[in-house]
């Protein structure tokens, strides 16, 4: 990890995260999106379950990606949503994303800083569907003048090696 940034840029950057959850939380996807980069990578995948003497030896198992998106897939499937015939969405779920354990650090792309967090998402719909996604994810986000912030790359990893939902048509 690379130098961590002063109490103030952890403060902006922190704001801006969560103002982030907020809008993805109150389903305010246009202004989700105009705070990402055109080329974000966002990327999600399961965590795989290996024995402890093959991760002493250095065996991984493949990594299995759930979501490997740019701007572009994210745009498409935020107009599935909102066409109101993504069956998976109806009635659309309530969600809380909660983040913490924020550690911001510098990279060496002048204002691109790595921050990386544990973050826990619910997702209630209907009457009784309710899931719980818990993980870590590194992200990283670029200062542009005038203290305007973008998303520009989502690593997600659950926790999960299984996905007990029945659908994973919300937002990280």
């Amino acid at each position: 990890m690379n130098a961590l940034v002063s109490l103030e840029l952890h403060h902006r950057i922190s704001q801006f995260l969560f103002e982030e959850a907020r809008l993805l939380d109150d389903w305010q996807f246009h202004d989700w999106l105009a705070q990402l980069d055109d080329d974000i990578r966002y990327t999600m995948r399961t965590t795989v379950n290996a024995q402890t003497r093959d991760r002493r030896k250095g065996v991984q198992p493949p990594t299995t990606w759930i979501f490997n998106d740019n701007k572009d897939q994210l745009e498409r499937r935020i107009a599935r949503l909102e066409t109101g015939m993504a069956w998976a969405e109806e009635p659309p779920s309530r969600t809380r994303h909660l983040i913490s354990n924020l550690q911001i650090s510098e990279t060496e792309q002048p204002d691109v800083f790595a921050v990386r967090l544990n973050y826990l998402l619910s997702r209630a719909q209907k009457e009784r569907d309710e899931t719980l996604y818990v993980g870590t994810r590194v992200d990283k986000v670029r200062r542009l003048p005038g203290d305007e912030w973008r998303l520009i790359a989502r690593e997600i990893v659950l926790d999960q090696a299984v996905i007990a939902s029945h659908n994973l048509s919300v937002l990280f």
